[in-house]
């Protein structure tokens, strides 16, 4: 049987030049990667150091390092404990492996965050940190950063997460977005893309996440309901080989931080 979640809890801008990473990112051809970072926050006073350690420090550092954009967010309806998601673009896997490393050896990166970075262990500035990686699809290869965030205008966005019962099935859903039409379909239909990616190190796996931006819930639902109407969705998804690639959605409202590349 399948199962659906729908994760509920209710919740713009500085914006760091693009310039300062651009130099070095690949042709927009070419798949890049994406680091999803979960933070487990304290309650209390603690809960918005994160955001505010990645608007004054991290942030600048990793777009000095050729690294972004970082999209930074809050949950708007999801879980109840306090969590925020931080996504960061890699053009390369390299990127990705050698981040810590090179944190480490950033003298600026140190002595700006100190009061974060030196937390003491009665002092804490959250509780876990879970880590994701997905490699982007090819029809969608690097983030999007959306007109919304460009205009400096409200937005919300849609964190959707497809797992699979196999990996065949994964693959064949991952298809069905790319060669198959489906983003295409999602484009034509307002359901407009910020990233779409197959999870290759995580949590539930196999499965693919991909998040989509709204200016608001009513837009989310006026554009669901057309992409559910379309012709080309309707025969689409009535194709025999596409049966049966998804056993479980989840789905996640965000609101980002004013600190947000994306």
């Amino acid at each position: 049987m399948k199962r659906r979640n729908f994760l509920t809890t209710a919740g713009l801008s500085a914006f760091l030049p693009f310039s300062t990473y651009a130099k070095t990112a690949k042709k927009a051809e070419e798949q890049q990667y994406v680091e999803l970072i979960k933070y487990h926050l304290p309650l209390g006073n603690n809960k918005n150091l994160v955001e505010q350690f990645y608007k004054d420090v991290a942030i600048p550092s990793l777009n000095d390092m050729g690294i972004g954009p970082i999209g930074v967010f809050r949950i708007k309806y999801g879980m109840n404990k306090p969590t925020l998601y931080v996504m960061i673009q890699h053009n390369d896997l390299e990127s990705f492996a050698s981040l810590s490393d090179k944190l480490m050896d950033n003298s600026a990166f140190w002595n700006e965050g100190a009061s974060f970075l030196n937390t003491e262990l009665s002092d804490p500035k959250y509780v876990r940190i879970e880590k994701i990686l997905f490699k982007n699809f090819k029809y969608l290869p690097v983030i999007e950063v959306p007109k919304q965030k460009m205009d400096n205008s409200g937005r919300i966005y849609e964190m959707r997460i497809y797992e699979s019962h196999s990996l065949k099935a994964a693959k064949k859903k991952i298809e069905m977005f790319n060669e198959g039409g489906e983003i295409e379909i999602f484009k034509k239909t307002g359901l407009n893309p910020v990233f779409f990616g197959e999870t290759i190190a995580g949590p539930m796996m196999p499965n693919l996440t991909y998040m989509l931006v709204f200016d608001d819930m009513a837009d989310r639902d006026k554009n669901w309901k057309v992409f559910v109407n379309s012709p080309e969705w309707k025969e689409l998804s009535g194709d025999i080989q596409y049966k049966d690639t998804v056993s479980n959605i989840s789905d996640i409202i965000l609101s980002p931080a004013s600190c947000s590349q994306i």
